[in-house]
């Protein structure tokens, strides 16, 4: 029987097949929820049309379950959920908790990187949307690496939740998707360690409760440079599952799993001997493409 108190989720963009680099981010927060007894979720993070890929969201499907990382529940897609988003966004408009900025990138950058909120008391009616950050959250103590820090100035910075292409940002959609579907625990990578900052914000801006956040290590071919669909990494073999399963649970530090023809076999036995403590605890790991 599922233990409801635990939900987690894997939430990849279809931007390309997957990787050896979201095949940890997906098998640490399966594991991670499977060895609680809880729920493990599947979203398609399909706000940003320019940067998806035709067919590459049934192909994710499809190579997860190749892989036996078997989702509860039906697929929430976050193109179906941008009503909810434009609600909350008009209610943050009309609290004055949110406004209308015309700054460009390059214009913040000559003044020094971080907006300053020069657009807030301008009443502005088009551009970008911004949140007047109001719960600036600096720190956080994360499941897995504990104390994370960053600059004050980054986490009080207002930032933007609406682009001014109309294209809902990612800081928002994921609040509230998160929200949405109970997730209680947050497992992904370290890459989104300063973005788990604003996200925090936005929790406690619209009074929400807050999740967990578990981060895992980074798969990179080199200092600072991870493995992404971006930069051409390698899709995993969905016809030859077992050899990148069981690299990616030496990747994690997991014990070794006896190699079946059957993944659904090893990962029940994954699941197990999972122990989170033999993670790695750096934000990346070099390996080779």
């Amino acid at each position: 029987m599922n233990n409801t108190s635990y939900i987690g989720r894997f939430a990849p963009s279809p931007s390309g097949s997957l990787h050896f680099g979201s095949l940890v981010a997906a098998l640490g927060s399966y594991l991670r929820a499977r060895s609680k007894q809880g729920q493990w979720l599947l979203r398609i993070e399909d706000i940003d049309p320019p940067r998806e890929v035709s067919g590459a969201a049934d192909d994710i499907m499809y190579t997860l379950e190749a892989f036996g990382l078997h989702w509860d529940g039906k697929v929430l897609y976050q193109s179906q959920r941008l009503q909810d988003y434009q609600q909350h966004i008009d209610a943050l408009l009309k609290s004055n908790q949110a406004y209308y900025c015309q700054c460009t990138r390059k214009q913040i950058q000559q003044r020094g990187g971080i907006y300053d909120g020069r657009c807030r008391e301008l009443q502005l009616k088009q551009g970008a949307i911004r949140i007047h950050n109001q719960m600036a959250v600096a720190r956080f103590i994360d499941d897995h690496l504990g104390e994370v820090c960053v600059d004050p100035a980054f986490a009080a910075e207002d930032f933007i939740i609406k682009r001014s292409d109309g294209l809902y940002a990612y800081q928002l959609a994921v609040v509230l998707d998160d929200a949405f579907q109970g997730i209680t625990e947050i497992v992904r990578g370290a890459d989104l360690l300063e973005a788990s900052c604003r996200q925090i914000s936005l929790y406690r801006q619209f009074g929400f409760q807050e999740p967990s956040f578990f981060h895992l290590p980074l798969a990179s071919t080199q200092a600072g440079l991870k493995l992404s669909k971006q930069n051409h990494a390698t899709p995993v073999d969905k016809r030859y599952p077992q050899p990148a399963l069981l690299a990616a649970l030496e990747f994690l530090g997991q014990a070794a799993v006896t190699p079946q023809a059957d993944v659904t076999q090893m990962l029940a036995q994954a699941v197990a001997q999972f122990d989170p403590d033999c993670i790695p605890k750096q934000t990346e790991i070099l390996i080779g493409r």
